[in-house]
């Protein structure tokens, strides 16, 4: 086949793929409604990032130390239209993770993929274990793959003829794309490489290509306007997180993307890998692939960063199956079933990781009795893995606060500021009960730069994991009010005390500069 051969989609109604893939959508947009709206009455609270992201909502601007604007606009309007409800909060990341899908059968269909191929690549990513974790949670992550993805099936669409007009579509995702979060700058690159050295270079010679650029250019101008105010605030932050973070190798990070893609999917998306770079016409897609993992290892990313650009592996793994599989519909109504019937099985049983429908407890049982402690990524002397750790203690981190402030004269209560170490403690406190509380500040990323809310240090309540002693360095009067026990909370958080000081060596103000902390 030529390079220049257009491929038309097999299937040529688009209202049936579109059809296939909105019931795909609707089932992972109800699961996750459906577990969020439990989770409270199971004993499940908000997760430690979903406080910071909240608070950062309520300051909103065009740009964060660690994170995009978007989810801020996102948690913002989640809590202007549903309030604290839980499932309110998480509701625009469930419609993420519901894009996700309903983008996977699209790519599929654009392939070339009848609705056996639509269907095997939709159920495979609805049930990657990954996917439901990051979609389980207010977060950035569960769009990053609605925006990359929308680039490629506008990139697919015109190579197979339409309109180079979707070069403007691709210029808003794309931008969208990097007000969310960062890394799809390397998407981006990836894509733009494996553009030029393929035949498919010729798509980019067209003034509809400036037009989606402009767009890229103005609608991320103002964050990249707040970057260069904030001295580049997001490179130190990625500067100092991978200095305190671990470095996986290649082999490490390509076995993280089996185990949390889920084992059996491998058969899906590793073939789709294969069929793309087998084919002229679709082979720059394979090399997008190929070059972004390459970065993400040589960066030592984490292991879930590369996760948004596997919808395109799992639908070109539809089309693999379905040129292997003979056309005949009794051994398609055979074939394609075994594998989904593998996957769902799979997918059952490991479920409960990421989207706890049971208690507490009831999950610690479960853990022990399928033996997937390992495979929930639980270490050390925890109980749960650190997205489900950081939905408890909380509550009795507030009531030592409030513990501490009935200590207080009104004298004090007048100049009282709470200091904690993290944006998690900071912004649980201002969350959950912000209005009957003096001022909360931290150096952590953010917090920093709303500053120290003119605390001199004179009366604090301090919350960190340093000791007494410790703390008379800082400190002329040091009271332990008590200590965040909860079992279930995370090792480190359960290190942390609750402290009432007084007479800071050095005020507050003045020495704020030096609490940053970028992480």
């Amino acid at each position: 086949m030529s390079d220049t051969t257009v491929v038309r989609p097999t299937d040529p109604e688009l209202r049936s793929a579109v059809r296939l893939a909105a019931v795909f959508a609707l089932i992972t947009f109800l699961f996750h409604l459906l577990v969020n709206l439990s989770q409270p009455h199971l004993g499940w609270g908000y997760f430690r990032d979903e406080f910071y992201y909240l608070l950062c909502g309520r300051h909103l601007d065009w740009g964060y130390v660690d994170h995009g604007p978007l989810v801020a606009v996102q948690a913002r309007l989640a809590e202007t239209i549903f309030g604290h409800s839980l499932a309110g909060i998480r509701m625009f990341t469930a419609l993420g993770g519901a894009a996700r899908v309903f983008l996977t059968g699209l790519l599929a269909w654009s392939l070339g993929g009848r609705r056996a191929a639509q269907t095997l690549a939709m159920f495979a990513v609805s049930l990657a274990p990954i996917y439901l974790v990051l979609d389980g949670f207010l977060s950035m992550n569960s769009w990053e793959a609605a925006f990359w993805m929308t680039c490629a099936l506008a990139v697919i669409l015109m190579h197979q003829g339409r309109t180079p007009k979707l070069w403007l579509l691709f210029g808003l995702a794309a931008g969208l794309g990097l007000l969310n979060k960062p890394s799809m700058t390397f998407f981006l690159i990836a894509l733009l490489l494996a553009l030029l050295i393929t035949p498919q270079r010729r798509l980019l010679f067209t003034p509809y290509l400036l037009g989606g650029i402009a767009l890229i250019v103005i609608i991320t101008a103002p964050n990249l306007l707040w970057q260069l105010h904030h001295h580049w605030a997001t490179l130190e932050f990625l500067r100092e997180s991978t200095h305190h973070q671990d470095h996986p190798s290649f082999l490490n990070l390509l076995k993280s993307q089996v185990l949390g893609l889920g084992p059996i999917s491998a058969f899906v998306w590793l073939p789709g890998l294969y069929w793309l770079l087998r084919r002229p016409a679709q082979r720059w897609l394979g090399l997008t692939y190929i070059f972004f993992f390459a970065a993400m290892a040589a960066l030592h990313a984490k292991d879930y960063y590369p996760t948004p650009i596997y919808p395109i592996l799992f639908a070109a793994g539809g089309l693999f199956w379905q040129s292997r599989i003979p056309a005949q519909r009794q051994s398609r109504l055979v074939a394609f079933p075994i594998l989904q019937t593998a996957i769902f099985a799979l997918g059952i049983l490991i479920l409960p990781l990421g989207n706890p429908f049971m208690t507490p407890a009831q999950w610690i049982s479960y853990i022990r009795t399928t033996h997937l402690r390992a495979a929930a990524g639980i270490s050390g002397d925890a109980f749960f893995p650190q997205y489900l750790a950081d939905r408890f203690g909380w509550d009795e981190q507030l009531a030592l606060v409030h513990q501490a402030l009935a200590q207080l004269s009104p004298a004090d209560l007048s100049q009282v500021r709470i200091l904690c170490a993290n944006y998690g403690e900071a912004a649980g406190l201002e969350y959950l009960d912000g209005p009957n509380l003096p001022p909360v500040i931290s150096g952590h990323n953010n917090y920093w730069f709303w500053g120290p809310q003119a605390a001199t240090g004179e009366v604090m309540i301090v919350i960190n994991g340093a000791t007494p002693q410790q703390m008379l360095e800082s400190y002329k009067d040091v009271q332990v009010i008590g200590k965040i026990t909860h079992s279930y909370a995370m090792p480190f958080e359960r290190r942390a005390t609750v402290y009432l000081a007084r007479h800071r060596r050095q005020n507050l103000t003045a020495d704020w500069p030096d609490l940053k902390h970028f992480d």
